[in-house]
């Protein structure tokens, strides 16, 4: 996992909690609270979804949740903006087809 340890400005960076979430059926690492598209990308996981229109895969562009090119299916729920949502350990995440689907209760 490709990680910042030293940044120019900050100095030493902390370490953080490392969790585990799943990845389509896949188990990455990742810390504690970033965002989710963070430890995406860190485990060289570039893909997000699967455009309605095109069906052309996405992944991120604005980085900062206004657009929707990084929504993915987490925890069973569709159209999450993985770039601003937090991880937490244990979440599931799936890469979503399209507008997504909810699980049935």
């Amino acid at each position: 996992m490709s990680r910042i340890e030293n940044h120019i400005i900050l100095g030493d960076l902390e370490e953080k909690k490392q969790v585990t979430l799943t990845v389509d059926g896949k188990q990455i690492t990742a810390v504690e609270g970033e965002p989710i598209l963070s430890a995406l990308l860190a485990n060289g996981i570039k893909v997000a979804n699967i455009s309605p229109k095109h069906h052309e895969p996405r992944g991120y562009f604005c980085g900062i949740g206004r657009c929707t090119n990084c929504v993915m299916t987490v925890n069973g729920d569709p159209n999450v903006r993985t770039c601003i949502t937090p991880v937490e350990d244990g979440m599931v995440v799936e890469t979503q087809d399209g507008l997504g689907k909810w699980e049935e209760s």
